[in-house]
């Protein structure tokens, strides 16, 4: 469930629709946040346009998530 404790960060994590199999293609994003800062701990998929991203909480201070740090790639122009 989205309550879900969130302890590592997401590894070129590739987004495909639900019935489709096969190499992803340009616009099928993919998120990384494995990397020093990078603090990106679930993406669920929800529509073409829309993705319900999880921060994971700050080192210091959990109760915090006061930065986002990831990045997307295979975008495609009309994303």
């Amino acid at each position: 469930g989205s309550d879900d404790i969130i302890a590592g960060n997401v590894s070129k994590y590739i987004v495909l629709p639900a019935a489709y199999s096969g190499q992803p293609k340009r616009g099928h994003l993919i998120f990384d946040a494995c990397f020093e800062s990078g603090n990106l701990g679930r993406v669920d998929h929800v529509t073409e346009f829309e993705y319900d991203l999880f921060i994971r909480p700050d080192t210091c201070n959990p109760r915090f998530r006061v930065w986002f740090n990831f990045t997307v790639e295979n975008v495609k122009e009309s994303q």
